[in-house]
């Protein structure tokens, strides 16, 4: 069984200061994704960005399209320049955000799903009667064949 692989990316991101005294100066903009949003503070945008382009991502996949490939420094520049309507983003300061796309689903995606597994009615009752449960040795099983580990945050 082949291990399940990391999806990580750094992609290109602008944030500009706008030293307006305002709750959220910090103004971001992630080009490849078209995304817009803003922190409180450098550390809180450029964590927004990740959110942002997190969320994106997952979306992006559940909807069966392709997450674009980062962009060349230049190509950003000129994305950003093109659709400076209010806001001339490469005025501001450029960093990479990374995202590991498969790490950011699995924080994010906690929810669990109920599914039908069919068992010999012999070993039902053995661990029924061993009070094992089932659920839980159906995910070990499947996280040790995946080869994937149990977030612990």
């Amino acid at each position: 069984m082949k291990k399940m692989e990391s999806r990580k990316q750094a992609y290109p991101t602008f944030i500009v200061d706008t030293k307006d005294g305002s709750e959220h100066p910090f103004l971001v903009c992630v080009p490849d994704m078209e995304i817009y949003t803003e922190g409180s503070s450098l550390a809180d945008a450029i964590e927004m960005a990740r959110d942002a382009i997190g969320v994106t991502g997952i979306s992006l996949e559940d909807h069966e399209e392709t997450i674009p490939e980062p962009s060349t420094f230049d190509e950003c520049v000129r994305m950003v320049k093109e659709n400076a309507d209010e806001i001339d983003f490469s005025l501001g300061t450029m960093t990479y955000v990374d995202v590991n796309f498969t790490e950011y689903r699995r924080k994010a995606d906690q929810k669990t799903v109920r599914r039908n597994v069919a068992l010999p009615a012999w070993l039902d009752y053995e661990a029924e009667r061993a009070g094992i449960n089932v659920s839980r040795v159906l995910q070990e099983a499947l996280m040790n064949v995946l080869h994937v580990q149990r977030r612990t945050e």
